[in-house]
């Protein structure tokens, strides 16, 4: 009997269902052929078969990691996409010196070094943190 499998209930423990159901099969197989002689059709499609049961589980299982990596793809972009913004957002706050201090940082390779003070860019008189 050929197992057909309800796709959207699967796990990834049914996956070890299938493929024990399927060597389950072809040990079947084996045994009949033995005690019984049957005949070289038959164990072709008795393979076929099994292989098919295979072949299928396999499939869905690639299916759902694609799915999950496109879930994951789909979130990195957008994380991306936030952080091109904030880093926009930051540069256009930056002080000129600020900037160049980056940009000498980043050429060297050089951690950032913590800041001893900040002018705060929104209020008139120029308040120190």
């Amino acid at each position: 009997k050929h197992f057909t499998p309800n796709m959207a209930s699967m796990n990834s423990s049914c996956y070890t269902v299938a493929m024990d159901l399927g060597v389950c099969q072809l040990r079947n197989l084996s045994i009949s052929f033995l005690s019984s002689g049957a005949s070289v059709v038959a164990i072709d499609n008795k393979i076929e078969q099994a292989m098919d049961l295979v072949k299928s589980h396999l499939m869905y299982a690639v299916r759902e990691e694609v799915e999950v990596l496109k879930e994951q793809i789909k979130e990195l972009i957008e994380r991306n996409s936030q952080l091109e913004q904030e880093n926009t957002l930051l540069k256009t706050l930056a002080s000129p010196e600020q900037m160049a201090q980056f940009q000498a940082q980043v050429q060297t390779g050089s951690p950032p070094a913590p800041p001893t003070s900040y002018t705060l860019p929104s209020t008139a008189g120029g308040l120190r943190c």
